[in-house]
């Protein structure tokens, strides 16, 4: 198991109530893994990160498909899309 920063923002930082926090997660976990095991937590997250709302992912400040492959050290940051207007 490997330690990763997961960073929270817009409206996943209000509705989870945290910025972030570092978590333990295998080597190699796919983005689409790591939401999936937030969901899982229930309640709130499970409202984020099930799928049925829009949210984008960055790795190491770049952003990535849910295909792509988290490592140690790694940041991973969630944030809806951005839209103009």
């Amino acid at each position: 198991m490997d330690m990763i920063k997961v960073l929270y923002f817009a409206r996943l930082r209000e509705s989870l109530g945290s910025a972030g926090e570092s978590l333990e997660v295998q080597d190699g976990l796919s983005v689409a893994d790591l939401m999936a095991l937030l969901a899982a937590r229930g309640d709130q997250w499970q409202q984020e990160f099930d799928g049925c709302k829009p949210l984008r992912a960055a790795v190491n400040q770049t952003l990535v498909l849910n295909d792509a492959r988290i490592h140690a050290g790694d940041e991973v940051a969630f944030f809806p899309p951005v839209t103009g207007g």
